[in-house]
């Protein structure tokens, strides 16, 4: 078995981790698992159930979406977390307080989920917020381009204080389509300059900071026919070759109503990697999990080593210990002054 994770991230039942669980841990290409809220009731058993899972496999990585508001899935006995768009508004009022705030976040994010035994939060949503998108909404920093890269940075440098890789969605952007991708398929129908020009820019200026980019189910037909998270054109021509991005690519869930554009399981699986994904995620659904798995097999796909960066690299207090520290209490208090 290699040393580095496989190409498929999947995710679990319940709290524990089963023996079918475990013995599906071992298959050389799964590499990530990522946590729902059903798998989380308290600090002490999600920390349970991660060693549980690196016991089954040590090298795979352990992920979770926290990323503050209504997606935030470690909830008990773990600081609730403002919408990154709240922000926006104290950065109007006192630029130098929200970026410190916004840094604090990023720092206080990463050190309850890395404490908790997870390598990485699926964070920071990079995407505008143009009023379009329901399903982005307040989960964006801003809707000036300007504001949501200064505090996005922000975010992301205190991420990299705790020890914790940063991942930004959904790539070149999802805030100016209504359709949730996990319902539909959203279709951008703006010229490509446009779009270009708006959504891609937090991703280019923060690419620096960005160890992992997840692609948007969503369709851009000005650039191509495939929709970002299958497409050459984005994650090759544009990310990688023009932006010179060389970090981990995500595939976002390939269960999404929205990547049913690309065919079956199998075809999905072969055209996300074709369009230069790292890793795929295939959640909620077994059946489609195993048929993910078998089209590896068949494929005969080698893991990417960028993967390992991926790795937490936490050397901080312990949760309970977190709870107390001075830092802590100080952001929680400027929290509730949002």
């Amino acid at each position: 078995m290699s040393d580095f994770p496989g190409v498929l991230m999947l995710d679990l039942m319940g709290t524990t981790l089963s023996r079918e669980e475990h013995d599906l841990l071992q298959h050389p290409q799964v590499g990530g698992v990522i946590l729902f809220a059903r798998n989380i009731e308290t600090p002490a058993q999600v920390c349970a159930l991660n060693a549980a899972i690196r016991q089954s496999r040590p090298e795979i990585l352990i992920a979770v979406d926290q990323e503050g508001g209504r997606v935030q899935r470690l909830r008990q006995g773990f600081t609730r977390l403002p919408p990154q768009l709240r922000l926006q508004s104290l950065f109007e009022s006192d630029a130098e307080q929200a970026l410190r705030l916004s840094r604090d976040l990023g720092w206080l994010m990463a050190s309850e989920v890395l404490a908790a035994g997870f390598d990485f939060s699926f964070a920071p949503v990079l995407d505008l917020h143009t009023g379009r998108s329901t399903v982005i909404g307040d989960r964006a920093f801003a809707s000036d381009i300007d504001t949501l890269v200064a505090l996005a940075s922000a975010y992301m440098e205190g991420m990299h204080e705790a020890g914790m890789a940063t991942t930004g969605k959904h790539f070149p952007g999802h805030g100016s389509v209504e359709a949730d991708s996990h319902l539909d398929l959203p279709v951008d129908e703006r010229p490509l300059d446009e779009i270009l020009r708006q959504d891609l820019q937090p991703f280019a200026r923060c690419l620096p900071l960005l160890d992992a980019v997840m692609p948007a189910h969503v369709l851009y037909p000005a650039a191509d026919a495939s929709c970002a998270g299958f497409s050459s054109y984005w994650l090759q021509q544009v990310l990688r070759e023009q932006l010179g991005f060389k970090g981990v690519i995500f595939s976002d869930d390939l269960v999404m109503a929205a990547a049913a554009s690309a065919g079956d399981m199998p075809q999905r699986v072969a055209r996300a990697l074709t369009a230069g994904c790292d890793m795929l995620l295939v959640c909620n659904d077994r059946a489609a999990a195993l048929q993910a798995l078998q089209a590896l097999d068949k494929g005969q796909v080698s893991p990417s080593e960028k993967l390992l960066s991926m790795r937490g690299r936490y050397q901080g207090k312990d949760l309970v210990s977190l709870q107390t520290d001075d830092r802590v209490m100080d952001i929680r208090q400027r929290i509730g002054q949002l």
